[in-house]
């Protein structure tokens, strides 16, 4: 379920996921297919991590990267949740082909 809410965001943050939700800043961005399946790919790594556990090891890797980078935007975007996102959010058949748990290989790379 899409929702739209430009209460929820920080900076140039446009989407965010939230299971079951996608929460998007702008009613627009529900037509940007790249951005629903970026969010999409979030929320299949909650369901398999049972949701709870998805957001407390995405707030720990954060934390962890940012004592490396010291930098908040680089911590966020080398989280291995967001580096698998980010890096077949243009795969529209992503999903379909995906292999359980497989943002584990995002991990170390």
């Amino acid at each position: 379920m899409i929702l739209v809410s430009k209460y929820f965001f920080y900076k140039n943050y446009v989407g965010l996921s939230l299971w079951p939700f996608i929460i998007l800043r702008e009613n627009e961005l529900r037509e940007d297919a790249i951005l629903i399946n970026h969010e999409r790919i979030h929320l299949k790594q909650q369901r398999e991590l049972l949701i709870v556990p998805f957001y407390l090891l995405y707030m720990m890797e954060w934390a962890l990267r940012y004592l490396y980078y010291n930098d908040s935007y680089k911590a966020y975007r080398n989280i291995s949740f967001e580096r698998e996102a980010y890096g077949n959010e243009n795969d529209l058949n992503y999903l379909e082909e995906r292999r359980p748990f497989n943002f584990i290989k995002y991990i170390w790379g």
